[in-house]
C-alpha cells in the first residue's frame, strides 16, 4: 500500500512531538547552560555579593573582569571608580573598562578582544536602554554569550540587572516610571524573564503585576536593594540583605497561600529571602533545601 505524502508528514509530526507533560529541550532552557549570572537589585552591595561574583569569575588571583559603564550618565563613563575600587580592594588584579555608545564600534573585533579572555563582566547601573542601543545584535553580544559558554559570570546592578533578562521593564527613553516603553528587548541571558530592581526601597512592589498580566508567558523577578539572585542553569539562589519577589501568572490569578514556605495569607506575588532557591523551569520555589556549607545551621 502506498502512503500519501500528507500522511507521511502527519506521521513524522506525531513521532517527533513532545509527549503530554513534557517540554522540548529548547523550551526547558531558562538560565544559561554554563556559567552564572549575578543579578543585583541596586543600592549598596555587601561583601557577600561581591565575593560570590569574584568566586564565580575564578577567584581574586585568576579573575579577569570587564566593567561596562555604558548605562551611566555621559560624565566620563570610562572611569567606573566605585566598581574598580571595590574589586581592587578585594584583591582582583585584572580589570578592564569597556564602553561605547556606538553599535558599529561594538561590532569591531578590536573592541570585543578583551571579552574573549575575560572570566567575568559587570554592568554598571544607569539607564538600560543605553545598553540595548549599544550592544544588542552586535559582535559584543555574541562574545558576552561566549563568555557564559566557557563558564564565566555576568553580573549587573539596577539597570545592569534588568538588561540581563529577555524583556526589559522601565526601558523607555522618556523615563523609568514607564513599565513597558520604547525599549523592551534585553540581552536574554535568562529567557522569558523580566527583572525589576530597587523594588521595596522605592515602593515598586506592585509594578510588575500588570506587566505579567499583559504578558503571562513571562516570569517577573523583583529584586530589592542590596540583594542578588545568582542564576546557574535553571536555578537561582537569593543572597544579600533583603528579598526577591516572584511575579508569575498563576500566582497572580489564584493568590495562593504559602508558596515560599512561610506563613502568609496569599497574594499576587511573594518574596524569597537569603538562601532560598527557585526552579526557573517549574517556576516554583525549591523548599526544604539544605543550607549552603558556608552557612551555619540556625
Amino acid at each position: 500500500m502506498k502512503l500519501t505524502f500528507s500522511f507521511l508528514l502527519f506521521a513524522l509530526f506525531l513521532n517527533n512531538r513532545p509527549c503530554s507533560g513534557q517540554t522540548s529541550s529548547t523550551q526547558a532552557k531558562v538560565g544559561p547552560e554554563k556559567g552564572a549570572l549575578v543579578i543585583v537589585g541596586g543600592g549598596a552591595m555587601g561583601p557577600e555579593i561581591w565575593n560570590r561574583f569574584i568566586e564565580l569569575a575564578g577567584g581574586p588571583a585568576a579573575a579577569n573582569i570587564i566593567i561596562i559603564p555604558t548605562a551611566g550618565e555621559d560624565n566620563d563613563p570610562m572611569t567606573a571608580p566605585r566598581e574598580t575600587e571595590k574589586l581592587t580592594g578585594m584583591g582582583v588584579k585584572n580589570i578592564t573598562i569597556l564602553h561605547t555608545r556606538d553599535p558599529k564600534v561594538a561590532n569591531q573585533a578590536s573592541f570585543v578582544a578583551p571579552i574573549r579572555t575575560a572570566t567575568g563582566i559587570w554592568f554598571v547601573g544607569g539607564r538600560h536602554w543605553r545598553l540595548a542601543d549599544s550592544y544588542l545584535n552586535t559582535l559584543a553580544q555574541k562574545e558576552f554569550n561566549a563568555l557564559l559558554g566557557r563558564g564565566g559570570v555576568i553580573g549587573g546592578t539596577s539597570a545592569g540587572a534588568t538588561i540581563l533578562g529577555s524583556f526589559m521593564v522601565r526601558g523607555d527613553t522618556k523615563g523609568n516610571s514607564i513599565m513597558i516603553g520604547d525599549h523592551t528587548q534585553g540581552l536574554d541571558f535568562i529567557h522569558n524573564v523580566t527583572i525589576d530592581q530597587h523594588v521595596m526601597r522605592r515602593n515598586r512592589q506592585f509594578d510588575l503585576i500588570d506587566v505579567i498580566k499583559n504578558r503571562p508567558e513571562l516570569l517577573g523577578i523583583g529584586i530589592d536593594e542590596g540583594t542578588a539572585v545568582v542564576v546557574q542553569q535553571n536555578t537561582f539562589e537569593v543572597i544579600g540583605a533583603s528579598y526577591a519577589g516572584i511575579y508569575e501568572a498563576g500566582q497572580i490569578a489564584k493568590s495562593e497561600k504559602f508558596p515560599s514556605g512561610q506563613n502568609s495569607s496569599g497574594g499576587p506575588f511573594y518574596y524569597l529571602g537569603k538562601g532560598q532557591k527557585f526552579d526557573l523551569q517549574t517556576r516554583k520555589p525549591i523548599l526544604n533545601q539544605p543550607l549552603r556549607p558556608t552557612e551555619p545551621a540556625k
